[in-house]
């Protein structure tokens, strides 16, 4: 009988986290009506008959300072009771998407087993003090470097689905690689992260600034520095200068909600099964073989864009590039690759 007494209390007393909120707010609106009702009354005839052309009393400075001060204190009021209402929203927004990630990972079907609460993952984390723990270089690292391969597989297979036929969507030389995809990944998480346990919104908002941003900024860069364009959205609506559109930028604003709330907390779940000294051995051997697959991709584009530009080689160590990257290699791997001058 005690137990249940002290169960009952307790349930009261978690219940009065948002009651007694709720319960101080209540009057809040009734307050706001009666300091304007008594404003009105207060100001607005004497700063109406101010107003009249002719036959107004006197200036009356006492009266525009009081004013001034009123809507000083009015502004302030504002200001707080808009960050009151933004975190009381912000507060709602997130129990509510950590209540519904709890009921989508206890709702388990055998077809399609549904992805762990990042709330899970973050405890899980923290209890093992796992390496890759958080937005640690660990974890953003590997993020990277799985998204990367992730992305031309997907691209490929999309590639099968639609036109029949696989083709490369690589964007290195060596491996199904593409920086980008996993540029993407680890900048989506960077800025989705803190907003991992909230609702849909904040993600699709991320995800359609962060993949545009991306496009639009790989693109340029790889036609000033390489010569070349591996996407041209020209023929699409709503594209600016061909490097990004609207069309895609709502497919990475989806991408967004899918990578935060299903995909990320599915790969979390499996790098925390790695070992902490194999894991930073792995990660460290991949990131190198990365840079270096990037460090040589860069060269051999560059190359092949001088061989298009017609541009003999200027020493032995160009002509070893023109022999390992020679012009049938480069157009398989980079199916899509446009110097514009073919």
């Amino acid at each position: 009988m005690v137990e249940k007494k002290q169960d009952q209390v307790e349930e009261k007393r978690e219940a009065a986290l948002s009651a007694v909120l709720e319960e101080n707010v209540q009057g809040l609106p009734q307050a706001v009506e009666a300091v304007g009702a008594a404003l009105a009354e207060r100001y607005y005839v004497r700063l109406a008959e101010q107003a009249l052309p002719e036959d107004r009393p006197a200036e009356d400075e006492a009266l525009e300072q009081a004013v001034e001060a009123e809507l000083e204190s009015l502004r302030r009021s504002s200001r707080t009771l808009a960050q009151a209402y933004q975190a009381a929203d912000n507060a709602a927004d997130e129990l509510g998407a950590r209540l519904r990630d709890m009921r989508t990972a206890r709702d388990r079907k055998w077809y399609a087993p549904n992805p762990p609460a990042n709330a899970a993952i973050d405890l899980e984390e923290a209890k093992q003090d796992h390496f890759a723990q958080g937005l640690g270089l660990y974890k953003i690292l590997l993020i990277c470097i799985v998204g990367s391969f992730a992305g031309v597989v997907v691209e490929m297979l999309w590639c099968l689905i639609t036109n029949g036929y696989i083709e490369s969507r690589a964007g290195l030389v060596y491996g199904p690689f593409n920086l980008l995809y996993g540029a993407g990944a680890a900048l989506l998480t960077l800025c989705l992260y803190k907003y991992r346990n909230r609702g849909y919104q904040l993600s699709f908002a991320g995800g359609f600034l962060v993949g545009s941003v991306l496009e639009y900024v790989c693109s340029w860069g790889q036609e000033v520095l390489l010569g070349s364009r591996s996407w041209d959205y020209s023929q699409m609506p709503l594209n600016i200068n061909g490097r990004i559109c609207f069309v895609y930028s709502l497919f990475w604003g989806a991408l967004g909600i899918f990578w935060i709330k299903d995909l990320y907390p599915r790969m979390a779940k499996y790098i925390l099964k790695i070992p902490n000294r194999a894991g930073k051995v792995l990660t460290w051997a991949l990131t190198a073989f990365l840079i270096v697959n990037a460090i040589v991709s860069c060269v051999a584009v560059g190359r092949w864009s001088g061989r298009v530009e017609g541009q003999p080689p200027a020493g032995p160590f160009w002509n070893f590039v023109d022999e390992r990257f020679p012009d049938e290699r480069m157009e398989r791997i980079f199916a899509n690759m446009d110097f514009g001058k073919k």
